[in-house]
Formats: structure tokens, sequence, C-alpha cells
């Protein structure tokens, strides 16, 4: 069984008999079923019954319905409601809208509202550029999904897809102050989807395309940089490239290693590996060798898909084919953006010394966080409960903060280089170990970093 996590937290009600020990029973009740214990209140109280609330982390659903029985066979108790907490959390939706200035009187709905609205709304006409500066505009993104690659998940479709264009919402919020709102579609057509958005742009500042499946995406995000003129950005793509070039920056630091010397093993040829390859190259990394599904990417073949030909054409110079677990031997650095468990610890053991390990697939990483540290130096994830998280939220609030800021739209890789470069830099000498190599997601020195450093390179 996993390990206890916050996604999986339960509330239980329930109502027991008064004693000298009905709270103790009730922990040890959560105890025997492996429940971690975060809290306990008494809800309600009689002279003959006490109403308690046991809040635990479970590991999944199963779990929880374990802890759910385990209480319920207390001698006395009955089990009146479980609640999951992350539902609870969701309940409505995770974001809103509020008014920016209070609509008191008569006089600040003349203003707000009509009639005052008409001359603002002329002077946009008249310039407009102004909307940037008059308008919402100027601090708002569209987190723009098909639900067709949800991360974890698959192709769930956009009303499923929304909880997590919330979630997107709210970090944008949270970390750089930047307004942005879920926009899913129900189309996966990619003229739609580029029609679309082209559509409802005059709205928004920047576009932030999110969990929409390879090879379309990358004819979107092309397209719409090409035909909008504000920042078009593909999270998935180019904000996990960022973090993972941070992360990689800091992990080299650690094991004293240069990126032009080492070899580079990368497990998945979507999104984001490629983005991760692109961004390597430019940085001027040494060797690199991918592999799909089906083993190594080398010019011996033709792919029809044409950015997997990018990356055979520009990839292993020495041709190399085998499986991911051939290509991985005498590798100094693994980066997986694939799928769940498809190394083990001893595939890890075949690395050169010192070797670090960048497992990302979500929930599930390609290897065992544990067995890939008993043989690298430096091992990362994308989950929360294991050291050096490498999260996209490290990126994206305060590279669009500094797009914002500085009103332009053409997203280069300096800049991607830049964001990484100001993720790593905000890890201090001090600071920097084999299990931290990236700040917190919550360290607030983060996304203005971030931001500072886009802004600094385009010159504003």
């Amino acid at each position: 069984m996993t390990a206890p996590s916050p996604g999986y937290a339960i509330t239980v009600r329930v109502e027991t008999p008064v004693s000298t020990d009905a709270t103790g029973a009730l922990v040890a009740a959560v105890e025997r079923a492996k429940g971690a214990l975060t809290a306990l209140d008494i809800a309600e109280s009689t002279y003959e019954r006490l109403v308690v609330d046991l809040t635990c982390d479970t590991a999944d659903a199963d779990h929880a319905q374990r802890v759910r029985e385990e209480l319920a066979a207390v001698p006395g108790v009955t089990v009146r409601k479980v609640s999951d907490r992350t539902f609870l959390m969701h309940l409505g939706g995770k974001i809103e809208v509020n008014p920016k200035s209070p609509i008191r009187h008569r006089d600040d709905l003349s203003r707000i509202y009509t009639p005052g609205v008409a001359r603002v709304c002329l002077a946009i006409a008249e310039n407009p550029a102004d909307a940037r500066r008059l308008t919402i505009k100027r601090n708002t993104v569209a987190v723009v999904t098909d639900g067709s690659a949800v991360l974890g998940l698959g192709n769930i479709g956009p009303a499923a897809a929304l909880p997590v264009m919330e979630g997107k919402a709210a970090l944008f919020k949270q970390f750089a102050g930047v307004d942005a709102w879920p926009v899913c579609l129900d189309t996966q057509d990619t003229e739609e989807i580029i029609a679309v958005v082209k559509a409802i742009a005059p709205v928004y500042g920047g576009i932030n395309l999110e969990d929409i499946a390879a090879p379309r995406c990358f004819e979107i995000e092309r397209r719409l940089r090409r035909e909008l003129d504000i920042p078009v950005f593909h999270d998935d793509q180019h904000g996990t490239a960022i973090v993972v070039i941070a992360a990689l920056t800091n992990a080299l630091r650690v094991v004293g290693k240069r990126l032009e010397d080492v070899r580079i093993a990368v497990s998945g040829v979507g999104a984001a590996g490629h983005a991760v390859i692109t961004l390597l190259l430019a940085l001027g990394a040494g060797e690199i060798v991918a592999c799909g599904s089906r083993g190594a990417i080398h010019r011996g073949e033709s792919y029809a898909d044409p950015d997997r030909q990018w990356i055979a054409d520009h990839t292993n110079a020495a041709d190399e084919s085998g499986t991911l677990r051939e290509v991985l031997k005498d590798s100094d650095v693994f980066i997986g953006v694939s799928a769940p468990n498809l190394l083990t610890g001893a595939d890890i053991a075949t690395m050169r010394a010192d070797a670090i390990v960048f497992a990302m697939a979500n929930p599930d990483p390609e290897v065992d966080p544990l067995a890939a540290g008993e043989h690298a130096a430096v091992v990362a994830t994308g989950r929360s409960d294991y050291p050096n998280q490498i999260n996209n939220v490290l990126a994206f609030p305060g590279f669009f903060r500094g797009m914002l800021d500085a009103g332009v739209a053409d997203i280069t890789q300096e800049i991607m280089v830049a964001a990484a470069t100001a993720i790593a830099d905000s890890v201090t000498p001090t600071e920097l170990n084999a299990s931290y190599i990236v700040p917190s997601v919550f360290d607030p020195v983060v996304a203005p970093a971030v931001a500072a450093a886009v802004r600094a390179t385009v010159g504003t």
C-alpha cells in the first residue's frame, strides 16, 4: 500500500458512548486501519453521547473505506458520515470573480457601468491598444484545453478536465497575481481550436494551452503564436522544459558534472519530451538519446510525425537502436516524461556513477524513487511526497507575470532559459544538496524572480 496522502484525506463523523477511553478507542481504530490521523474534534457532547470528527489521510478510496469499517467495528460506535476533503474543496468550483472597485451607490454604478462605461468603450474603439490599459486584458490569461491529454488521466474530455484548469487558474492568482480563467473546448479538431482561441483572444493578455494531446498541440501552438499578438505558452511543453532545465542545472552542480559532457537518456517523445530535448540542445547538451514506446528514436527509421523525425535528426549521433533499458546503460542522466513503472532499481544501477534520475510520470513514476535512490546520486519526481518535486507551478505563474508586465508576445528560447536560470538560482549555494535541487513551490522568491528574469530578457 502506498503512503497516506492529503489527496485522499477524509473526515469521519462518528457517534460514540461517553467513556474515559472513548476517543482513545477511535484513535486506535484509525491506527489499526493504518490511516494517518491529523485531527480529532468534538462536534457535539451530551451526558451520554459524543459526536466526534476524525480527520485522517488515507492512501486511496479503498483505504478510506477500511478506515470507515474499522471505526464502525468499535463497540457502540455509529458512523454518521464520511466526507472526502478533496471533493469538499471542489464543491461549487475553486475560483470566483470579484469586482476590484466597490459599487456602493449610483455614482459608482454610473462610472463602472452605464453611462460612464461608454466613454471607455469609445476610447478603445479609437485606439484598440488601450484595451491592455483599460480592461482585464492587462492581467488575464485563458487556460485552454480540449481535455485530450489530462496528466495521468488521458482523454477525459473538456468537462472532466475543468477541475484541473480551475486549479491552474487558482495557482496563477496565488503565486503571481495573474487572473486566469478556464476555457474548456468541446472539440478536438485542430482548426476549430485555433479558430475559437483566436475569436476569444481580445479578452486575454495571454493564452496558456494545457493538456492537449500531441502531435495536435504542436500545430495549435505554432499557429496561434504566429497569428496572435499575445503570448501563447503550452505549459505541458515549455513549462515542463523550463523546470526540468532548472532542476538539471542544480543536479549537475551537486554531482560536479557539466551539461556538455553528460549522456542523457530521455523517455517520452510527446509534447514534454520534445520541448525538453529542444531546450537541452539550445543549451549545448552533449549526447542525448530519446526513447518512445518502441525504443530509441534514430535516423535508421522514418517517422510520420515531423516532430518525432526532428528528434531523430538532431539527437542520437551514434544512431543507437534498442530498448529504454539498453539506452539507459552508461548514461549520466535519465529524464522520464512518459509512463509508469518502466524501470527498476537494477536498471538505474547500470548508469554511470553519480547518476541523476528525473522520473516524472504522474501519479506513478517511471521507476520507484526509493529503488532509484539506492543507485543514483540525485532523484526527482513530479510528486509532492518525495524530495525534489519538479512542478510546473515553479514556472508558469512568474513566466506569465513577466510576459504580461513586459507587454510582449514572442516567447523565445532565450526567455525560457532565463526563467529556468532564475528558478535554479532561487536555491542558494548553502541550500543546495541532493534532496533540494529545486525550490519549494511555496517559496515566495520564485515567481517574482522568474518574472524579473523574463522582463530583463525582453528589455523592459
